[in-house]
Parts: structure tokens; C-alpha cells; sequence
């Protein structure tokens, strides 16, 4: 029981007998079955997770039936590995997830609800309702969601959580007691930053853990995140299979991790797992979990907490160990010891993980996108290549749930070779209908601290001070967000090397004659030819940043010779303008780009070591004439306030008539489960709100307009 109660994980078995498993499940549990539960329960609610690299031994009788009580990527990986043990599998789903993948995967799907978590994957009657009905043997929670929850307690107050933040001394950090993934998470520096994170911290949990328990904790600044894979049985076994380093992270929720880090000697490595294992032993854990530890420049390490689930960032650790963890869940589950000793455990090569989100990176750091997948190609072509995902093409991305597209891994014979594969991957993934964040993660992965391995919690805020910016792009943004300034124009994204740019120059003006000459042949020889066919060497005016470049193109087969401000390329590829990649060759340099739109007015969105240019290409006759084009006057935004993201307003602060000061709350917006502060850019009077709380607004629509 002790390791039930205390330290469980995450798979549950459900019984047969009457009685509810409410409260239980609303414990924190890995893999649950019905031994335990007093009120429900012939099969077993037990705890578990093992380790295990030796394949599926078809004669290792586990369960018949899972249901696993989660959704997208997370409930995809749990029914692939189901499946390969001969597992028959239950999804649950909202009304709106009806046509997700992990829907179609499992062998039968229940609607637990509508769209709110609370309503569905939070819904306990629900999800007991889908056990009896299935007669589902086993329920896996994933991460998130049920996975750590527990039964309600007192709640705090703001008085109090100020008390205690003062008796613990600033600053400190105030997260969901029930949480994970960055959600329900605030760092104060005093008073006034506790009461708002207590407000905005207790309600992102209740939103999306169904637990508004909050744990205020010492804030240490500057350490790097480092956590501890455990694995243990009911027999008293119990394993550490070395470390995932977590340090890179936005709003306290990660962003890159691998394993194993770069920092750790083999001494701390085995100090750090001997601690974590006997953490687990003491309170007779038996299933996957981790034990997260803030580690300092001198090796001193500090242990944070024990998630008792399966973590996102799980799949770097089975690279370079071989194991499946979500098997070993299983058959621990079911009663059986682990296979493996400590000694058995190795460190083959090297891992990295991507979390690819539906968000834009120049807000913040990434506030949420939503919308539907037009095109969507994940590179698993590319050798060393893992994706971890829960969609396909067509897939909503919604308000209601976590903006996660994928999990990208890459693994590879040691760390160099792992990152350039991910550096290749990240590049022939097609993602169109969404924002996302892959130019972060390129940018991350090739900066040279990163490369050196000198990174902390504080690596994005060190290297990025005033946000994700690098080159020039016009960018009409409202009055205000956090970390994002009133400006007409930002600078954002992969900063251009002048090679890089020529490249870029070179490759947009091939793109742009291959387009022309496609137009000449027409399948009806009647029609008139819009460009002249004894046209040689093509004189185009190309603009970049607000930068204009003269360029002369001609092509022989497939090579183009372009000439960018005097400076001769040969450009060679395919130049097939229907195909979602484009492998390109510039003067014996390989790039893989996405040409993601073009215009008949010479508009060019072109995807480029990760970042998304817009190239404005125009013939020279017709750059001449473009002088006399009118310009589309831009909105004066100084008094007005638009959502920078669409979400729900959950509250708002102020009415028509209302002096606001610069930086004062107007409204609160929450996104995919996540609270954002909207703050007045300057001081004014309020001359109309247009919006009021339980509204559902877009990224862009007015919320507020100042006198």
C-alpha cells in the first residue's frame, strides 16, 4: 500500500464488482488496477512500471484489456506498445477528439464528455462508466490529466501563501501541487507577484488537473534541471536508468532535453541514481517515475521532486538504454519482478527530444496557435529519427488542450551526431495550417552555448533578453503582452550569415524563374504565352528585411546561375513546386527548404534553416512600376488592445470609463491551459471593452479601445 499511496505510477486495473473508484483515482497512480480499492475490485488497482529491452514474450500472461485515460501523442505511444503485447486497447475521448488518431488506433473508443477537461478527460464518473462498460482490466493515465491526481485538500488562501512565501524567503516558486509540464506555475519575487501567481496558478491547475492544490517551494536561480529515471516491482526491486537533462525550458516547462547530460561525470551520475533508488525503495515504489534534482556549477545536486508517471521526455531515455518503459508498466503491473540489474543498465549513444508545439515563438516564447493541419509530414525518413505524435493531416489544434504536436527524438552514436540529425529533421518536417516553434528549436540547437553544453533553466532568457528576435520582419502588433514591446517592426527568427543570405537570395530567384517557365507550357497551345520564350537571363529585383538586391538568374537543365549583387551561384535541384520539400544544392552546399506560399504579386514565404522569410521578387520592368503602387496605410495600435492568441477571457478587470495606467490588467485570457495577463501599453481612459469574461476570442480581435 505504501507504494500506492505514496510514491505510485501509472497504469490502473478495473474490477467488476459494484462501487466507485473516484477517490482513487484521484490518487496519483502510473499504471492502476483494482487491487487495492476497497469498494471496486475482483482484478487489481496496482501500481507499476518495469524495464525491459528483451522484447515481448508472448507466453508472459499480462492483461487482455487497457484503457487508457488520455489523449493525443501520450495514448498513441501507450496502445503502440499495447498492441505489440497482444493488449486490447480503450481509448476515451471528448466529443470533439471523435476523429483523433488515438481514437482510430485503439480497438474501442468511449465519448466521456464534451470538449472542457473538466467535463471529459477529468470526468471520474465517466471514465468508471467506460471501465464498466469495456470491462477494461487495466487503466494507463499517460502524463497530465489523471495521472497525478489526488484527493482535494484545504486550499489557502493569498494571505496565507503571502505568509508562507515570506517565512520561506523570496524568491519562491508556487506550482500545482497535482501538476506538470510548466502548467500552474509562477515564480515571485514578492507580495504582490505571490497573490497573482496564487490566483493564476491555483486556476490553471484546477483547469488542467482538476486539483488546485498549490506547493509554494525556495526559488533557486540559475541550476540546471536534471532528472533521474527509476523503475521499480513489488518485490523490493528497484533500478535507476541514468539521466535526462532537462535544462532548457520556457515558463518552467521543457523544451529540449537528452540524455545522457553533457555536465554529469560517472560519480555524480551514480550518486544522483543511488539517491533516486533509494528514495523509490523507501516508500516501496514500484512502477516508472523520476526524480527531478536542481543541480549547481560544482556538481552539488538538490532534490526538487518525484513525478510517479511516465514523463513526456520518456523516449530519450529508452534510446540509449533499448528499454520500452510503458511495457515494463505493464508487467509490473501485473506482478512480475524486474529482468535487469543495476549493472545491466547502459548508455548507448546519445538522445535528444524536440517538443514541437502549435505556438509562435516570437510571443513570448510561445503563446498558442490553433487551426487545422493542411499539411503535415513528419521526417522519419531521415535515419535516427523518432516521432512521438497523436495526429495527422486534417487534425484540429483546439483551445481546450495542450498545444503539443509532437515529441521529435534523434538519436545517434554520440552527441554531435544526434544533433545534427535533429538539426535535419526539424528541417524536413512539414507543418502547414498551424504556427509553430521548430525555428526556436533550430536556433537552440545550433547556438553555441547549447553546442558546449553551458546551459541552465535560464538558457532562453540569457541568450534571448528581449525575446526570440533575430532578423527583421514588419510585425503589426497590439498594446500589450508580457515580454512583447509596442513596435512597428521586430526583429525575429535565425540570424542570416551574409553567406546564408546569398544562399537564401540564390534559392528564392530560382524559385521564382522555375515558377515563370512552369507557366509558359500550357497544355492548350492556343492559349498566349504570358512570359516571352526567348527570355535568357532574367534581371529581378529581390527584396529581403527591407533590403533590396539586384539578381540575374539563367537556368541550363536543372541548374540556375544566379548572380546576387554581383556575386555568381550555381543553384541545382528538382525544382518540383508541388512537392511539400525542396533538397537544393548551392554551389555544393545541401539545404532542405519549404517554399510555403507564392503570390502572383511576387509575395515569397519561404521556409529557411527553420525560419519562415518573406521575399518580395519582382521582375526588373515590374519593380520599376511597383514605385507608383499605393501602400496600405498601418493601423495605428497605440490605443487599442488585440488578443495575441485565441483563447478564452476568463476575467476582466476594468469598464468603460476606467483610468488604467500603463502595464495594468485589462482582461485575463486562458490558452490551452495556460492564464495571460493582458496589460494596458499606456495610460488611458477605457472607451469600450469588447469583451466580457466566458468569451472565445482570436488571435488578433480587439478586446479593449483607450480614449
Amino acid at each position: 500500500m505504501a507504494g500506492l499511496w505514496a510514491g505510485a505510477a501509472s497504469l490502473v486495473a478495473a474490477g467488476r464488482r459494484g462501487g466507485r473508484l473516484r477517490q482513487q483515482l484521484m490518487r496519483s497512480a502510473a499504471l492502476w488496477t483494482l487491487q487495492h480499492v476497497p469498494h471496486y475490485s475482483r482484478q487489481h488497482l496496482m501500481v507499476s512500471c518495469s524495464l525491459s529491452s528483451v522484447g515481448y514474450d508472448p507466453n508472459e500472461k499480462t492483461f487482455d484489456k487497457i484503457l487508457v485515460a488520455n489523449r493525443g501523442e501520450i495514448a498513441c505511444r501507450v496502445i503502440k506498445t499495447c498492441k505489440r503485447m497482444g493488449i486490447k486497447t480503450v481509448a476515451i475521448h471528448s466529443d470533439v477528439d471523435a476523429s483523433s488518431v488515438h481514437v482510430k488506433m485503439a480497438d474501442e473508443a468511449v465519448c466521456v464528455g464534451p470538449a472542457p477537461t473538466g467535463q471529459s478527460y477529468l470526468n471520474m464518473e465517466a471514465i468508471m462508466e467506460a471501465i464498466r462498460k469495456t470491462g477494461a482490466q487495466a487503466v494507463h493515465p499517460g502524463y497530465g490529466f489523471l495521472s497525478e491526481n489526488k484527493e482535494f485538500a484545504r486550499c489557502l488562501d493569498a494571505d496565507e501563501a503571502v505568509r508562507i512565501a515570506r517565512e520561506i524567503g523570496y524568491p519562491v516558486m508556487i506550482k500545482a501541487s497535482a501538476g506538470g509540464g510548466g502548467k500552474g506555475m509562477r515564480i515571485a519575487w514578492d507580495n504582490e507577484e505571490t497573490r497573482d501567481g496564487f490566483r493564476f496558478s491555483s486556476q490553471e491547475a484546477a483547469s488542467s488537473f482538476g486539483d488546485d492544490r498549490l506547493l509554494i517551494e525556495k526559488f533557486i536561480d540559475n541550476p540546471r534541471h536534471i532528472e533521474i529515471q527509476v523503475l521499480g516491482d513489488k518485490h523490493g526491486n528497484a533500478l535507476w536508468l541514468n539521466e535526462r537533462e532537462c535544462s532548457i525550458q520556457r515558463r518552467n516547462q521543457k523544451v529540449v532535453e537528452e540524455a545522457p547530460s553533457i555536465f554529469l561525470d560517472a560519480e555524480t551520475r551514480r550518486a544522483m541514481g543511488e539517491q533516486a533508488v533509494a528514495l523509490a525503495k523507501a516508500v516501496k515504489y514500484s512502477s516508472a517515475g523520476t526524480v527531478e534534482f536542481l543541480v549547481d556549477s560544482k556538481k552539488n545536486f538538490y532534490f526538487l521532486e518525484m513525478n510517479t508517471r511516465l514523463q513526456v521526455e520518456h523516449p530519450v531515455t529508452e534510446c540509449i538504454t533499448g528499454l520500452d518503459l510503458v511495457q515494463e508498466m505493464i508487467r509490473v503491473a501485473k506482478g512480475y519482478p524486474l529482468r535487469h540489474k543495476q549493472a545491466d543498465i547502459p548508455i548507448n549513444g546519445w538522445a535528444v527530444e524536440c517538443r514541437v508545439y502549435a505556438e509562435d515563438p516570437y510571443k513570448s516564447f510561445g503563446l498558442p496557435s490553433i487551426g487545422r493541419l493542411s499539411q503535415y509530414q513528419e521526417p522519419t525518413h531521415l535515419p535516427g529519427v523518432r516521432v512521438d505524435s497523436g495526429i495527422q493531416p486534417g487534425s484540429d489544434i483546439s483551445i481546450y488542450y495542450d498545444p503539443m504536436i509532437s515529441k521529435l527524438i534523434t538519436y545517434g552514436s554520440d552527441r554531435t551526431e544526434a544533433l545534427k540529425r535533429m538539426e535535419d529533421a526539424l528541417d524536413n518536417y512539414v507543418i502547414r495550417g498551424v504556427t509553430h516553434n521548430i525555428a526556436l528549436l533550430r536556433e537552440v540547437i545550433i547556438n553555441s552555448r547549447f553546442v558546449k553544453g553551458d546551459i541552465s533553466t535560464k538558457f532562453l532568457s540569457d541568450v534571448y533578453p528581449d525575446g526570440f528576435k533575430g532578423h527583421f520582419a514588419p510585425l503589426g502588433l497590439p498594446i500589450c503582452f508580457p515580454s512583447v514591446q509596442l513596435s512597428e517592426a521586430l526583429f525575429i527568427g535565425h540570424v542570416l550569415t551574409e553567406t546564408e543570405r546569398n544562399q537564401l537570395l540564390a534559392i528564392a530567384s530560382s524559385l521564382f524563374v522555375a515558377s515563370q517557365l512552369r507557366a509558359q507550357h500550357f497544355q492548350e497551345p492556343s492559349r498566349v504565352p504570358i512570359i516571352k520564350q526567348d527570355v535568357v537571363n532574367w534581371e529581378l529585383s529581390v527584396k529581403l528585411h527591407d533590403e533590396v538586391h539586384t539578381v540575374v538568374a539563367s537556368n541550363s537543365g536543372s541548374t540556375f546561375s544566379v548572380e546576387v549583387d554581383g556575386l555568381k551561384l550555381n543553384v541545382t535541384s528538382t525544382w518540383n513546386l508541388a512537392s511539400s520539400l525542396l533538397s537544393v544544392n548551392v554551389d555544393g552546399t545541401q539545404r532542405t527548404v519549404q517554399c510555403l506560399s507564392r503570390e502572383a504579386g511576387g509575395n515569397m514565404s519561404i521556409q529557411f534553416l527553420g525560419t519562415v522569410y518573406k521575399v518580395h521578387i519582382l521582375t526588373k520592368l515590374a519593380a520599376e512600376l511597383n514605385k507608383f503602387m499605393l501602400e496600405k496605410v498601418a493601423e495605428d495600435t497605440s490605443s487599442i488592445l488585440r488578443s495575441p492568441m485565441p483563447g478564452v477571457v476568463v476575467a476582466v478587470s476594468v469598464k468603460p470609463g476606467d483610468v488604467v495606467a500603463e502595464g495594468q490588467e485589462i482582461c485575463v485570457i486562458e490558452a490551452m491551459k495556460m492564464q495571460n495577463s493582458m496589460t494596458a501599453g499606456k495610460t488611458g481612459k477605457v472607451k469600450s471593452m469588447h469583451c466580457k469574461a466566458g468569451d472565445t476570442v482570436g488571435e488578433g480581435d480587439l478586446l479593449v479601445e483607450l480614449e
